[in-house]
């Protein structure tokens, strides 16, 4: 199963290409681990919650703007996988960038897939 998250919305008037960007082997990623990526110059935080189920975000965190995500805590609300911050514990949906803790604040999700093997992300 490959997890499919949301794009941020483009803004008005403006149309972009989104492509896949190869980062790493799927056996790179430790499961329930978080790892940093810089892919097409954007730092992702990646992690990976089962054997073929990988969801990126924004590896900057939305209330400090701290590059931190990747360290964070991973959980679940209910049957919806979280990830904590690790400086002051927002807990954001990983698949549609939801804090349940404060309201206001999102955080950026990506698109992922496992192609041969391999993590792709969408950006």
């Amino acid at each position: 199963m490959t997890a499919t998250l949301e794009l941020g919305a483009l803004e008005a008037g403006t149309e972009t290409t989104a492509e896949w960007h190869r980062v790493c082997r799927v056996e790179d990623l430790e499961p329930a681990w978080g790892e940093a990526a810089l892919v097409a110059g954007r730092q992702l935080a990646l992690f990976r919650t089962g054997p073929s189920e990988v969801f990126a975000v924004a590896h900057e965190d939305p209330a400090t703007g701290a590059h931190v995500m990747a360290r964070g805590i991973l959980g679940s609300k209910g049957t919806r996988p979280t990830i904590a911050s690790p400086l002051h514990k927002e807990v954001y949906d990983l698949e549609t960038g939801e804090c349940f803790s404060t309201p206001g604040l999102s955080i950026a999700t990506f698109s992922t897939r496992i192609t041969d093997g391999f993590i792709e992300v969408e950006l």
